[in-house]
């Protein structure tokens, strides 16, 4: 700095006004700070905005001890120069930039100006006025500098004003684009030896899903999913659901753009948090499901199984209410209904006749290292062609031990648990029990009894920042008991589904994730040869 900025000291408060003031100076953090859009815009509002100050006791972070204390209390009553930060801080002890200084000095010179003007000029004495003249010329070119900037992010902010797609609503986007490869020696079956060699064609394929998120309290949220996708599932070719992709589409129709998710969430008190969902629920996104690295379809896991525990699959696409409580403490608890027929009003359906989910999860974390969860869902599947106690997850026997056109109700089980151990590997893992009874069908008064469970293992910011080295090791559904007549009365082996993926973070909004998916014994039969899935993805979000 200048000679005559160390001189300040030696003057009134007056001159002290643009040192203090421009510490805590919104205007200054945004010249310095690039805004791109609406919500940075308003961040950084939100974070810098000051207000005027009538005491300097309303700042917490001075105190009388201060060494500028005196200095302070004189400009707050003697000029009212002197702002801070909405959270009542000063902050005191920021560095200074020149573009700052000149800020401050130009709402000092502003205030000086109006007490003149109002016939208070006795406060403002021909030395202090001296003074500032100087600081004034000194800092000339920082001022004219400042206002051009001042200008144009005022014409940035008005045109992004007029522009914005809405005041509530912000687009979230994402895109993957996957190559993919399934191969090994014939194809699997459920019971027996295959003769059917597996023969699969490498894909490129895609999905997209555009969220559109409102607010209209700032503590509610509606969300409005558009996907569109062509990714097919390799099961018509490996002869099981267990090599599924995480995000291969259902029902995949050459990009077609179809609305698969509305749901609204809102506070009804502090500690309860409800969500209602008019389609597209899914209970592993309405609570938590204790694999935090790996749970996205997108982000997340390779495979299907490999996500997070079968059982929050049940009443998956339904529509449904979820209410979780979380008072300030370890305990929180969580319960939903999901109806995944609820919009069709027809015979053994609607929204409390057809199938139906009702779910309760107790979860319990004394530090952010440990988290473990039980949880329960009684299921309700009516006279379907194809039942699913899964959703096509694992192997058909165990989604549909009974056979088609059978009612089935099931009792699901399940333990979750997460452990961060320090900031570089976290472990996850889940077991599952189910037991399925038939009501009706060749197989009525019958039950069945599966088992599975799952772990996985991640290593963050394995070479490089971001990145993630994920194991994924488990059992899917497995039959292993009951009474049940059609077919084999359990499972005749045991699958076990091996996983390796690493998740290299391109930039924060590319990632490119290599992995590889093996299937020991698949469809639970151990005749079976072992399958491979070789796959790239590449996300895109914006």
């Amino acid at each position: 700095m200048t000679k005559q900025f160390w001189n300040l000291f030696k003057v009134s408060p007056v001159v002290l006004a643009a040192t203090f003031f421009v510490a805590n100076s919104a205007l200054a953090a945004e010249v310095n700070d690039p805004i791109t859009n609406v919500s940075q815009l308003s961040e950084a509002q939100e974070s810098n905005d000051i207000s005027q100050v009538t005491s300097v006791s309303q700042f917490s972070d001075v105190q009388p001890t201060d060494w500028a204390f005196q200095a302070l209390q004189s400009l707050v009553e003697r000029y009212g120069c002197i702002a801070g930060y909405p959270n009542g801080t000063y902050r005191g002890n920021r560095a200074l930039t020149r573009y700052e200084f000149a800020a401050g000095l130009n709402a000092c010179l502003n205030r000086v100006n109006e007490l003149i003007a109002t016939a208070t000029a006795d406060v403002v004495n021909k030395q202090d006025l001296a003074t500032l003249q100087r600081l004034q010329e000194e800092f000339a070119a920082e001022l004219a500098t400042l206002r051009g900037r001042v200008d144009g992010l005022e014409a940035r902010t008005s045109e992004l004003e007029a522009n914005q797609f809405s005041t509530t609503t912000k687009l979230v986007g994402e895109a993957i684009f996957n190559i993919s490869d399934a191969f090994g020696g014939d194809r699997a079956v459920a019971a027996g030896n295959s003769n059917q060699n597996l023969d699969s064609n490498t894909t490129f394929s895609d999905r997209v899903r555009l969220n559109l998120y409102s607010s209209f309290s700032g503590q509610d949220q509606l969300q409005i999913r558009l996907t569109a996708g062509n990714i097919v599932s390799n099961a018509a070719v490996t002869g099981t659901n267990m090599t599924r992709l995480a995000y291969d589409v259902a029902a995949p129709d050459n990009n077609s753009v179809s609305i698969d998710k509305i749901n609204y969430a809102f506070n009804l008190t502090d500690a309860v948090r409800v969500k209602v969902d008019a389609t597209g629920g899914e209970l592993w996104e309405n609570v938590n499901n204790f694999n935090p690295d790996f749970s996205s379809s997108a982000r997340g896991a390779l495979s299907r199984y490999g996500r997070f525990s079968p059982i929050y699959r049940q009443g998956q696409g339904g529509a449904g209410l979820t209410l979780t409580f979380n008072p300030k403490g370890p305990i929180s608890f969580s319960a939903a209904y999901l109806a995944r027929t609820a919009n069709d009003p027809t015979v053994n359906n609607g929204l409390f006749e057809g199938d139906n989910a009702i779910f309760g999860q107790l979860s319990f974390q004394p530090s952010k290292a440990f988290n473990i969860g039980l949880t329960y869902a009684r299921t309700y599947q009516g006279n379907t062609a194809a039942n699913s106690l899964f959703q096509a997850t694992g192997s058909a026997f165990a989604n549909n031990p009974f056979g088609n056109n059978t009612r089935t109700e099931s009792d699901n089980y399940g333990a979750e648990a997460t452990f961060q151990l320090g900031s570089k590997l976290a472990l996850s893992g889940w077991g599952g029990y189910t037991t399925a009874d038939a009501q009706t069908g060749v197989n009525a008064g019958r039950y069945a009894e599966i088992w599975y469970y799952g772990a996985t293992l991640a290593l963050k910011d394995f070479g490089g920042e971001g990145n993630v080295l994920g194991v994924i090791f488990g059992q899917p559904p497995q039959v292993t008991g009951g009474n049940i007549k059609n077919g084999s009365a359990f499972d005749s082996g045991t699958s076990y589904h091996l996983e390796g993926l690493y998740k290299y973070k391109v930039s924060d909004n590319i990632q490119v994730t290599p992995g590889l998916l093996v299937i020991f014994n698949p469809e639970n039969n151990n005749n079976n040869d072992t399958e491979y899935v070789g796959t790239l993805r590449t996300t895109f979000t914006f």
